[in-house]
């Protein structure tokens, strides 16, 4: 995986194979990224990136300024790989080994953007639990944005607070905003 843009911009990045994990490829982080970037200041943001698995999009977002992210996972591995580039980099990325619903539930944090890129194969009813959870519980500031990456074998268009959704490939981001 490669960082797209920023201060880090071209930096590679190699995690561990036995990680239980499916980076979000390169092309279709430059699309969201490109979708973000034109709403958002990035070092003006705080994130939240959860099964952040290598913790590849929440390094984009540090790269890119944001001084505020989160990256919850449930694997010790992938916390453990993420301390230590947050380490190497110096970048402002808070780890937490948490089950991803678990800290839905407790999480007193607000922020501008949550990430969510659970396992491909997760029921399609946990998907839409993630975006119930977050819009029940107030954790996302005014304009804010969650976007849940699966694949386009996963339809959340029904999901209240849908706003929209784009394809790359065999993957999908859709994105949710509070209903005005």
């Amino acid at each position: 995986m490669r960082i797209i843009s920023g201060t880090y911009k071209g930096r590679r990045l190699t995690a561990p194979k036995k990680l239980p994990v499916r980076p979000t490829t390169d092309m279709a982080k430059e699309a969201l990224f490109n979708i973000l970037n034109n709403r958002y200041y990035f070092d003006e943001i705080k994130v939240i990136d959860l099964f952040s698995g290598t913790g590849n999009i929440s390094y984009e977002f540090a790269s890119r300024g944001t001084e505020n992210i989160t990256a919850v996972d449930a694997h010790f591995g992938c916390v453990k790989y993420i301390n230590s580039v947050v380490k190497d980099f110096d970048f402002n990325i808070t780890t937490l080994k948490s089950d991803v619903f678990k800290f839905l539930e407790r999480t007193p944090l607000k922020v501008d953007v949550i990430f969510a890129d659970p396992p491909y194969d997760m029921d399609d009813g946990l998907f839409e639990k993630i975006a119930t959870l977050i819009f029940e519980r107030g954790l996302l500031e005014d304009e804010g944005l969650l976007i849940i990456e699966h694949s386009n074998q996963t339809d959340l268009s029904e999901h209240p607070h849908f706003s929209f959704s784009k394809k790359y490939g065999g993957n999908m981001f859709s994105f949710f905003e509070a209903v005005e």
